[in-house]
């Protein structure tokens, strides 16, 4: 397609000058990257590849070896949680031998995208004293509501690695107004505290494009919109660390990719 817009362009300009016009402007050049953005890739516009063209990566991720145990968390020093549901562990949500809570986005191959990050913040609810959900992703420049659906106070300590991204430490009265947050530098497996109560905790990863997923209990993920080209995948894990595959998209197929994990030390 860039050959053909080159091709028009110069027909037009040819055009143009043949007319007698002079000093006309040349065409604008594909987008800026965003503000702020640290990507060094060329500007991907999404109407450059049609519909029909785009593709799919869609898997599962498996765990393999003896599975850690969740354990029931005593919330009794606080009793408006110690009344409420049971509280698990949750750092090896593993069922079937498939892992839930693991982000799985595109690292690298996709070129930067001018595809807005939303203007709906992507909620993270407290709710029966622990995070809902446990890791959530969003696209750099979207926010994240905060919520506070107990019938106690709560606190929100989010902790960034990258200097990009704010450090947020605020309470929240119970059924208060949600307080947002926005991230803007790609970052993953930031870590979410709660002062008041040790034991909850989340992960926010901020995506440098919109291809990303989160597996749910299943293990299962699929990204959609994918240009053809060739790519790397990638699937990180709050304990188990980040894998890495490499995939290729051709014209509006669905490619299949499993990851595997294994627990810390074995």
């Amino acid at each position: 397609m860039i050959t053909l817009r080159t091709a028009s362009t110069l027909s037009l300009t040819a055009a143009l000058l043949a007319l007698g016009c002079k000093n006309t402007p040349s065409p604008s050049g594909a987008a800026s990257p965003a503000a702020g953005s640290t990507s060094q890739a060329p500007v991907f516009t999404p109407s450059a590849a049609p519909p029909s063209s785009m593709g799919s990566v869609s898997g599962v991720v498996n765990f393999t070896g003896a599975v850690p145990q969740r354990v029931h968390i005593d919330m009794t020093m606080d009793p408006g949680c110690a009344f409420g549901a049971d509280n698990m562990s949750e750092p090896y949500v593993i069922d079937k031998g498939h892992v839930a809570n693991v982000y799985v986005y595109v690292k690298s191959g996709a070129q930067e995208t001018s595809a807005s990050p939303g203007t709906v913040p992507v909620l993270l609810d407290q709710k029966d004293c622990k995070y809902t959900p446990h890791v959530i992703a969003i696209q750099q420049g979207a926010s994240v509501s905060f919520h506070n659906s107990d019938s106690t106070m709560h606190n929100i300590h989010v902790v960034p690695t990258n200097p990009g991204n704010k450090t947020v430490d605020f309470s929240e009265a119970p059924q208060s107004p949600a307080q947002t947050a926005t991230f803007n530098t790609e970052e993953t497996m930031i870590a979410v505290r709660c002062n008041n109560h040790p034991w909850m905790n989340a992960f926010i990863n901020v995506a440098p494009n919109p291809y990303f997923a989160v597996t749910g209990p299943d293990g299962s993920f699929t990204i959609h919109g994918l240009p053809p080209g060739h790519y790397t995948l990638a699937a990180v894990h709050e304990k188990m660390g980040e894998q890495d595959i490499d995939f290729s998209i051709s014209g509006g197929t669905t490619t299949h990719t499993n990851f595997t994990f294994t627990a810390p030390g074995k």
